[in-house]
């Protein structure tokens, strides 16, 4: 039996695949083989799917354009060349299920899926939907959702409240207490240009009382993991052994990272965002401001009112709000810290299972 999975959301994702390989079936993933737009750097999934053991179909779909500019007819002209694509590669591999992450990169593949009349469950991460993700609930046959308090618009036959999946080794971190504190400073899978850039007018400030652990993500466009390596270079002994940098770090140095910070400084992607729930780690969140349907900012904050966040738009960022941000939160991090309690409550650790068991009902309907 071949299951098809696809989609933006390279986290969930591969909770997922751990999860199936434990059954005797076959993978297919397909994604994008770009991190960003005019890029040239191979995006997370293309290099991480494949150690798996599972099968990658890399192809680069456009997005769905809310206003119309120059740029429409080209973006339109890639989603339909995605769907064609998508259309192809399942009719060759002939899925039994095609499991959709969301976002503009599953869109094609789930209406190229409906076509071809294999069926589809979704599972969305956010706290709203976005334009593709509204449209994939409209093929799909069943939609898991990570919040209990979301899904009250969708039919109410097709929402099964899931949680959002959770790593094994993320279910399995344990907290240790640091002397120094230390703050993980993260961009999601393909980095942030913008905190990147913050953090280097910081960072001699921020290694006076801090450990830094920071993933810069690997654009080749704006070159950060170099321009901040070489800024580490050239710090004093002192402080360059309290900042540790990397493009991307795999999941089993992130839980180490886990289990030591203290808080985290990140954008507000669901995957973070959850597992920073599970964990009981506070957070300071600087949301996309051009995520679909402002959906990073809703997601943040659902944490920001529970008292274990705070949020930094991006309009008013500058290094001296981020560093006093840092400073309150640290001042501040037993409160915080309490607060996260409630947020754990919020989530769900037995959701992936629920999740596999519909996919199979799915199969063998």
């Amino acid at each position: 039996m071949k299951i098809a999975i696809a989609g933006g959301h390279l986290t969930p994702a591969l909770a997922l695949i751990e999860e199936l390989k434990k059954y005797s079936v076959s993978l297919i993933y397909l994604g994008r083989t770009r991190s960003l737009e005019g890029d040239k750097t191979p995006s997370a999934e293309s290099i991480v799917i494949p150690q798996f053991g599972v099968k990658f179909f890399g192809f680069n779909p456009g997005r769905l354009q809310r206003k119309f500019s120059t740029q429409t007819i080209f973006s339109l002209a890639r989603v339909f060349l995605g769907f064609v694509q998508a259309f192809f590669i399942l009719f060759k591999e002939k899925p039994k299920v095609i499991v959709s992450f969301g976002s503009y990169v599953a869109l094609p593949v789930v209406i190229a899926g409906w076509l071809l009349k294999i069926p589809i469950i979704t599972h969305e991460q956010t706290a709203s939907l976005g334009l593709a993700n509204k449209i994939i609930t409209l093929f799909a046959r069943k939609i898991g959702v990570s919040w209990q308090t979301f899904g009250t618009s969708l039919p109410k036959e097709k929402v099964i409240f899931v949680g959002n999946f959770l790593r094994k080794e993320i279910l399995a971190v344990k907290k240790r207490n640091q002397k120094v504190p230390l703050i993980y400073i993260t961009g999601g899978n393909q980095g942030s240009h913008l905190i990147n850039e913050t953090v280097s007018h910081t960072l001699e400030d921020l290694l006076k009382d801090f450990y830094i652990v920071h993933q810069t993500g690997s654009s080749q466009i704006f070159g950060d993991f170099e321009m901040l390596t070489e800024k580490r270079q050239n710090l004093p002994s002192k402080l360059a052994n309290r900042y540790r940098i990397s493009k991307w770090f795999n999941t089993k140095e992130l839980a180490k990272i886990y289990s030591k910070a203290s808080f985290v400084v990140s954008r507000a992607g669901a995957n973070t965002l959850y597992e920073l729930s599970y964990l009981g780690i506070p957070a300071i969140f600087i949301p996309i401001s051009w995520s679909a349907d402002n959906e990073q900012t809703k997601n943040s904050k659902m944490l920001e009112k529970l008292g274990c966040a705070l949020i930094l738009p991006e309009s008013t960022l500058s290094p001296k709000r981020f560093l006093n941000a840092v400073l309150f939160m640290s001042d501040n991090l037993d409160t915080f810290s309490k607060k996260t309690r409630e947020a754990r409550e919020m989530t769900k650790t037995n959701g992936l299972l629920i999740f596999v068991d519909e996919i199979f009902k799915l199969v063998n309907a």
